[in-house]
């Protein structure tokens, strides 16, 4: 048996609205959870040190590339990774940002 015959033969508009409205409260109570919940802490404290570790790493290994391959007066290696350490926390600041600002 369907779940309008159980409830009955209602409105469909009616369904409609009351399921956005669920879904909305829903977004209202995890958006206002979120800013106390230590799972979501911990979640953002990964995606910042990812968001910098990766473009770090990938800086470093373009350097090491470098320096054997085009050998310069200075190290690939560490400019390229003051680089990366830069473009990941333009990264971290951005995602963090984004989040302060909601959707």
């Amino acid at each position: 048996m369907g779940e309008r015959a159980r409830r009955g033969s209602g409105d469909p508009g009616a369904e409609f609205s009351r399921r956005v409205g669920e879904k909305a409260a829903r977004r209202i109570r995890a958006r206002r959870e979120r800013d106390g919940s230590v799972w979501f802490w911990l979640g953002m404290f990964g995606l910042v040190g990812w968001s910098v570790a990766v473009p770090t790493l990938a800086a470093v290994a373009a350097g090491l590339w470098l320096d054997r391959h085009r050998p310069a007066p200075f190290s690939w290696t560490l400019t390229l990774l003051v680089v990366g350490v830069a473009l990941g926390c333009l990264n971290a600041w951005h995602w963090i940002q984004r989040v302060h600002k909601g959707p």
